[in-house]
């Protein structure tokens, strides 16, 4: 406390430099305002005046801010809560007076200071040290492992409730328990639970309470950029530098006038300068209206907020994040104005270093004690090393040895948390915001979170982004799924263009990954990406147009790699669902192939196009390495036959040729009719796997709006609660085991305990006594089985007589039946023979199981121990 000792001794002299500046100029104002003084004196106002007055400001109460609590504590029980909650331990009661007795000494040394927050309130009334209020707590979650999935959580679980008084710390903390509870508080609530979390993960973390912006205490976010609207910066290529050639042909002379050149730059500037003039003037404006109000508070107004250091969990530099909004922050950024103190669970530290440009220049090495005054000595933060000059009086063993017995006298462990273990369900892990829901305002953007499970469509998360500040004209929509069966991840609509942008994880029927569509109607602009080592074709992409259809290919054993459709117009015109009976004719098939090394290049196709209406067929063939141009050949396809059904012969003008390095054999007719053939029969292939990928499309339209419409969810095996079928499967086996346990208990029943009950107590059993007891034991059971027999028997009458009137109902109106009343006919009558059919089955299982029951009734009557003596002379 030296430090603190010296430091007050100069602000002393400073406030006495100043009280006498104070009193200069107050006598220089009392000598200004003595005319205005006696001009004031001449004014004298009457009694009945005065009485008015006093009246008048009587009447006036000043609004008196109470302390309202965050939580209503009607609604906390104490009794339910831990001995921890409602009393202190004697450590405790240590620690408050170690606490006190600090507070005294920094209130007398730094009197300017507002005063320390050391031991507020919890919710039981009870004073507790800040520290003790941390209770670390590694989450069984692996998403809450790290520090920015743990503000996440916090943020999205937790409703933020302001200060009362923003000038001033609350009176009281409540425990991590209670704010998860009931999932609200202040911004030190925020900061207790976030930091409890991430010490518990390993991570040195810190509770700060010092003094943030307005919009970083109001959690306000309508100026700061939504993070899912940055995108991610693309890595810039390279250029790769071409080598010159030794020789290489000189370009031809340019002859484009310089005059005209220049002119042209110009005037290109000129627009380019008034563009850019527009543009400033424009985002001028902007910052104009973003620019907020100024704050009459600015630098007052308090705020908690945790400071992770560097060090621990790999963290290369220390850095804050604001509980409120889970967004990490350098430690020099301007919405933090100031600390007063920070703290964990085993000590408290106090500022000492001036925050006049906020806490740019704070130095956060808690091991300096002329930086930070710590309150307890058992602090594990590491001292600065002494100089030379004062480590040569403590060479002396027995000196650092007093030295080291000093401070383990005045050292003081912090006591364990009174706060109960953290713990979080997985429904509340699951449900994370309040009710299910959470909405936030960003710049030009709305972000909504939802519960999973809690729309019926998977709808988790959707971002809206707007044009204008006021978010009144929407630009784009996006929206997260999650769990849907169609595997939709990821929807994206553009309100300006009308685009919309289907994202699919891998699973979908379809092996979709991307579907872009203006509109679902079939033969619309639309572009389908698939994964393609799901899909046995290899097809990684479909573009389609009205007229024209475009595919990629990969990996397939043909080499195939591009294919490219063109439609012609059609004869009859398309009706809503006449797509698949009336396709659109093709006119012109272009496909294009990978390398194949296995073959020659100049017998390897690159590309082959079938003019369907021209009747020809263009190939061209790959080039080789060392040549720069490659071999082309021309078809000129004919029927077989002509209109007199006489076989057309293969001439030489069918085929026109171009090869780079002619070859014997491609000469011969013959090679050239086989080929010809071979591509007549291609065409036919192409021709038919094109008509299958329209089908495939209208597939894939009628699919999408189906799933679009059920957006049925899945559930996982492992979630009981969800799943129907494990629910189902969990129920029928508990069933199971109580029907076996009731027969377990019929069977351990005395069955001649009613009879015996009517006999007199204590009164022996005589032999007619117990022949009676036999017989009407076996003649009551013998009623049951009979009634029971009745009772199926009626049943059975019953549902047989319903079933022929309805079936007689049904004979007098079927011809005014609708399909819908028939649907309904059927199914009574399949669910009315099902039901007969189980109790003929159950009648005729009873009539085979009676005698039997009946006779090991009888046989255990006979060995009855208490029957046996009587009634074994008439077995």
């Amino acid at each position: 406390m030296e430090v603190l000792r010296e430091k007050v001794e100069e602000e002393e002299a400073a406030e006495r430099e100043e009280a006498a500046e104070r009193a200069e100029r107050a006598e220089k104002m009392e000598r200004m305002t003595k005319p205005a003084e006696v001009s004031k004196e001449e004014t004298i106002m009457t009694e009945d005046e005065l009485r008015d007055l006093d009246k008048r400001l009587m009447a006036i109460e000043p609004p008196i801010p109470a302390e309202y609590p965050i939580i209503n504590k009607a609604l906390i029980d104490v009794t339910k809560l831990p001995p921890s909650y409602t009393s202190n331990s004697p450590k405790e009661e240590h620690l408050l007076l170690v606490a006190d007795n600090f507070s005294r000494q920094y209130s007398h040394l730094c009197p300017d200071r507002v005063p320390l927050f050391l031991h507020p309130l919890n919710e039981c009334n009870v004073l507790k040290f800040v520290s003790t209020t941390l209770r670390p707590t590694l989450m069984p979650y692996p998403e809450l492992y790290n520090w920015d999935t743990c503000a996440q959580f916090v943020s999205d679980f937790l409703t933020m409730v302001p200060l009362l008084d923003p000038l001033k710390p609350p009176t009281h903390l409540y425990s991590s328990t209670t704010v998860l509870k009931y999932q609200k508080g202040n911004c030190f609530d925020f900061s207790n639970l976030l930091c409890s979390m991430l010490i518990g993960s390993g991570y040195d973390a810190y509770c700060v309470n010092g003094y943030g912006s307005l919009d970083l205490c109001l959690m306000d976010l309508t100026r700061e950029v939504c993070p899912l609207t940055v995108k991610a910066k693309e890595a810039v290529k390279m250029a790769e530098k071409t080598i010159p050639k030794k020789y290489a042909i000189k370009p031809p002379r340019d002859l484009t006038s310089r005059f005209e050149l220049e002119q042209e730059e110009k005037r290109l500037q000129e627009i380019k300068d008034l563009e850019e003039k527009r543009l400033r003037e424009e985002e001028e404006r902007l910052l104009e209206e973003e620019k907020s109000k100024p704050d009459p508070l600015h630098g007052l107004r308090v705020h908690a907020w945790v400071l992770v250091l560097a060090g621990k969990r790999e963290v290369p530099e220390s850095f804050f994040i604001d509980p409120l909004t889970a967004r990490s922050y350098s430690t020099k950024d301007e919405h933090f104005l100031g600390i007063e103190s920070l703290w964990n669970h085993k000590n408290y530290w106090i500022n000492m270093q001036d925050c006049w440009n906020c806490c740019k220049d704070l130095v956060f090495d808690l091991g300096d004690p002329v930086r930070w005054e710590y309150m307890l000595l058992g602090t594990d933060k590491p001292h600065l090393s002494m100089a030379d000059e004062d480590d040569e009086g403590l060479d002396d063993d027995d000196d650092i040895d007093d030295l080291a017995k000093e401070e383990e006298e005045k050292s003081f462990d912090m006591p364990p948390s009174w706060v109960a273990q953290i713990e979080i369900t997985p429904e509340e892990f699951e449900t994370r915001c309040p009710s299910g829901k959470k909405v936030i305002q960003y710049k030009k953007a709305q972000l909504e979170k939802w519960a999973p499970y809690l729309n019926s469509n998977g709808l988790v998360t959707r971002l809206t982004t707007y044009e204008d500040l006021q978010c009144t004209k929407v630009l784009e929509i996006k929206e997260w799924y999650q769990n849907r069966e169609d595997m939709l991840e990821l929807k994206h609509i553009n309100k300006t263009t009308g685009l919309q942008v289907d994202y699919f994880k891998p699973g979908h029927p379809q092996a979709l990954r991307v579907h872009s569509y203006k509109s679902m109607l079939p033969e619309m602009d639309r572009v389908m990406e698939f994964y393609e080592k799901i899909r046995v074709d290899g097809l990684i992409k479909r573009e389609e147009t009205p007229l024209t259809m475009t595919e990629c290919y990969q990996g397939r054993s043909d080499f195939l790699s591009y294919r490219h459709i063109n439609f012609g117009p059609r004869v009859k015109k398309l009706t809503q669902n006449s797509a698949e009976s009336n396709p659109r004719p093709m006119v012109k098939i272009t496909e294009r192939f990978f390398r194949n090394p296995a073959k020659p290049a100049d017998e390897d196709v690159a590309e082959r196009v079938f003019l369907i209406l021209e009747e020809r067929i263009q190939l061209r063939y790959h080039c080789r390495d060392d040549y720069i141009t490659s071999s082309k050949r021309e078809f000129l396809r004919r029927t077989e036959v002509d209109s007199k059904g006489n076989k057309i012969i293969m001439t030489p003008d069918m085929c026109i040729s171009y090869e780079v390095e002619p070859m014997e054999h491609t000469k011969k007719l013959l090679y050239q009719y086989e080929t010809m053939i071979h591509l007549k029969n291609e065409e036919k292939l192409s021709r038919h796997q094109a008509w299958e990928s329209e089908l495939e499309v209208l597939e894939i339209l009628k699919l999408r709006e189906e799933e679009e419409e059920a957006h049925t969810l899945t559930v996982s095996i492992y979630d009981t609660k969800r799943n129907e079928k494990s629910k189902e499967y969990r129920e029928a086996m508990e069933r199971v085991l109580h029907e076996e346990h009731l027969r377990q208990v019929e069977a351990q029943l005395d069955y001649l305990a009613p009879f015996l009950a009517q006999l007199p107590p204590g009164e022996k059993l005589t032999r007619w006594q117990a022949v009676r007891l036999k017989d009407e034991c076996l003649s009551d059971f013998k009623q049951r089985l009979i009634d029971k027999a009745n009772l199926i028997q009626a049943r059975f009458e019953k549902e047989t007589q319903e079933l022929q009137k309805k079936q007689q109902w049904y004979q007098e109106n079927q011809v005014t039946l609708t399909s819908e009343d028939e649907d309904l006919y059927l199914s009574y009558c399949s669910q009315a023979m099902f039901r007969i059919r189980i109790l003929e089955q159950r009648l005729n299982r009873h009539k085979e199981l009676a005698p039997l029951k009946y006779l090991a009734l009888e046989e255990k009557l006979y060995k009855d121990p208490r029957l046996v003596d009587f009634v074994k002379g008439f077995v």
